[in-house]
């Protein structure tokens, strides 16, 4: 079989892998914490099936940039998966990180050195599938936006439901003037609710000319109970008379708050730059999208596919933030 080398990379993390006779690894470079790493390959290397008429029975790493171990777990599972056609997924839950495959549970990392009761970390009086596993709410109803999140928490191996998992949940009025307060106001209020974990955003479009609006009010811009076609009409319509893209500046903002009970929120922010275009153009995406032209490419945002658009869009970018603070405000004493 002709050997292979795997490559992820993304903004935290920079992994390179191939498989060799003997199990080694490069941790060469600065903030790599080697000793961790060389326990997660240990364990790893024992989900491997041993086949001696096979010349490379393990794997070598380099890893050049370190985000988490759930990033790095997830690249040598992928490996071991495309090598030998195995199944294995990982999974946050309860602060640890679960390997499984299919329906077997067969690694158990980063559990507390205190332990956790097993009522608390399986449940009870549930089916197990859906009983591990740690889950973000996010406050929405929104398909397309539970879409975006979806794809983007996946990777850290947390499901993802949103408000219409959960029917009977009251709707919480955005009374904020900013986005700050109505993302808090809907991930605090939800997240006292259900005793879940929240993620709330508010989001919205900021056009300069138009000293900011619609702002906090994107969603009803038109008034309320808008349809995006009739918020995108009224958005055209007060831009009438601004005819040079240059002067059509705008960006989409999003204030991104994780809520859960008996804990400090943590709030983070993100924008991307762009103009409004004169007319609606592309069929993905929701909202503004039409008529949003990204930076200087000449493509609005709904003319992106969704991978184009989760690298770079500002509710991705503000996930990456959460990504990066996330473990730190998590492991925080309550």
């Amino acid at each position: 079989m002709t050997n292979k080398i795997y490559e992820y990379i993304d903004e935290n993390n920079w992994y390179i892998g191939e498989w060799t006779r003997f199990r080694k690894a490069g941790y060469h470079f600065n903030d790599i914490p080697y000793r961790l790493l060389e326990h997660i390959d240990a364990e790893l290397s024992e989900l491997i099936e041993r086949d001696l008429d096979e010349e490379y029975n393990a794997f070598t790493t380099v890893v050049v940039k370190y985000g988490s171990p759930m990033s790095y777990i997830q690249f040598v599972l992928n490996m071991i998966n495309d090598r030998q056609e195995r199944d294995f997924k990982a999974t946050s839950h309860k602060g640890a990180i679960l390997i499984t495959e299919k329906d077997l549970l067969r690694k158990v990392f980063f559990l507390s050195k205190d332990g956790v009761k097993m009522t608390d970390f399986f449940g009870q009086g549930q089916e197990s599938e859906m009983a591990v596993g740690d889950t973000i709410l996010i406050a929405t109803r929104n398909e397309g936006k539970t879409a975006e999140f979806r794809k983007l928490f996946d990777k850290l191996g947390y499901k993802v439901e949103n408000l219409n998992d959960y029917p009977d949940l009251p709707e919480v009025q955005e009374t904020g003037t900013t986005f700050e307060e109505n993302a808090r106001l809907k991930a605090e209020t939800i997240s006292k609710l259900t005793g879940k974990m929240v993620l709330a955003d508010d989001s919205g479009l900021q056009v300069d000319v138009l000293g900011g609006l619609p702002g906090v009010w994107s969603a009803r811009f038109a008034g309320v109970g808008a349809t995006d076609d009739e918020n995108n009409i009224k958005l055209l319509h007060e831009l009438a008379m601004v005819f040079e893209i240059k002067d059509r500046s705008a960006h989409f903002h999003t204030t991104l708050v994780v809520a859960s009970p008996d804990r400090e929120s943590l709030v983070v922010e993100a924008d991307w730059p762009g103009y409004i275009a004169h007319e609606p153009k592309g069929e993905n995406g929701f909202g503004y999208d039409p008529l949003f032209l990204v930076g200087e490419t000449g493509k609005t945002s709904a003319e992106l596919t969704m991978e184009e658009k989760n690298a770079q869009s500002h509710r991705a970018q503000a996930v990456k933030k959460l990504v990066e603070v996330f473990p730190a405000w998590q492991s925080k004493p309550l």
